[in-house]
């Protein structure tokens, strides 16, 4: 018996080293190890480590085994649920995630992350007004959650009640200042609420603290598009670029700001690039106003009209 047990908790070890190095196939191997081993079934810590790293590895039908074979030794095991729920959550199956996200709360109400994923899962139904409220049973809990005041603040963004949605976003920012999506998402709100300059500056610090981010330049460059700077608009997107190779709608707007200033040439090759890169731009295209000076040109109908 002390052998086994002995195995068993050296398995587990070894997995652990694994999991810390992020090499979660082998850290998966060593703790279906151990959970072979005899009373291996029957270790819920064992069990929830498994059914995590099956949820990491996008495994969700195993993950899901796992932590019901938790739930089968001990119903009342709140983390069990909650687990459960994150699985069915990373399937955005979100309603069968709710159910389990208010079983583990009805077991321990105190579970201040099962609100908070409970929140984003209305929040992803659309259900703003519920997500609002169990964001704020997460600040009852715990009233230094820095992306419990980023993710509130964004949702009172989305339903115009920005003078709330400032205060949240202030509050994330007391606790980390330099989170370039807390910044970006201040640059969204002060420009709702007509402050450009303050927006601008956001915009300018998100992006020095994350240049791979490329809706803070996008969201920069719209600003100086409808304060007719172009040319200070394309420098913004030609360091989004530089940043963000990959990212079609940064050469889309390049495209209208040079089409805007008559530089028909680049414009096309801009908008070349962009709708190689999403094809769902094309018919965007064809509609927007901005591009209307490089519809009679011979290259864009040979490209776009055939």
């Amino acid at each position: 018996m002390k052998d086994n047990q002995y195995m068993m908790d050296n398995y587990k070890i070894i997995g652990n080293k694994f999991k810390e190095e992020n090499r979660l196939e082998k850290a998966l191997h060593f703790y279906d190890k151990a959970y072979r081993c005899k009373g291996g079934h029957e270790d819920i810590e064992l069990l929830l480590d498994m059914g995590l790293l099956y949820d990491e590895l996008g495994e969700y039908d195993a993950a899901k085994e796992k932590y019901q074979e938790v739930l089968d030794i001990n119903p009342e095991e709140a983390r069990g649920y909650y687990s459960l729920a994150i699985a069915y959550d990373n399937e955005k199956n979100y309603m069968m995630a709710i159910k389990y996200y208010k079983k583990a709360i009805e077991l321990d109400p105190y579970y201040d992350r099962a609100y908070f994923f409970l929140a984003n899962a209305y929040d992803e139904l659309g259900q703003k007004k519920t997500a609002i409220q169990y964001y704020k049973k997460v600040i009852e809990l715990e009233s230094e959650d820095f992306w419990t005041y980023v993710n509130l603040g964004s949702v009172y963004e989305e339903i115009n009640e920005n003078e709330s949605a400032l205060e949240m976003m202030k509050r994330g920012l007391e606790i980390d200042p330099e989170n370039f999506k807390a910044l970006f998402n201040m640059g969204v709100i002060m420009k709702k609420l007509g402050n450009i300059d303050e927006a601008e500056n956001y915009y300018i610090i998100s992006i020095q603290q994350n240049p791979h981010f490329p809706y803070s330049y996008f969201n920069l460059a719209i600003i100086y598009k409808e304060q007719g700077q172009y040319e200070k608009g394309i420098h913004v997107l030609n360091e989004a670029i530089h940043y963000n190779k990959d990212v079609a709608v940064l050469y889309y707007n390049r495209a209208c700001l040079y089409a805007l200033m008559d530089m028909s040439e680049k414009a096309l090759k801009d908008l070349i690039s962009a709708t190689e890169k999403d094809p769902e731009l094309v018919e965007y295209m064809r509609e927007d106003e901005e591009l209307s000076s490089l519809r009679q040109l011979e290259a864009y109908q040979l490209v776009f009209e055939q």
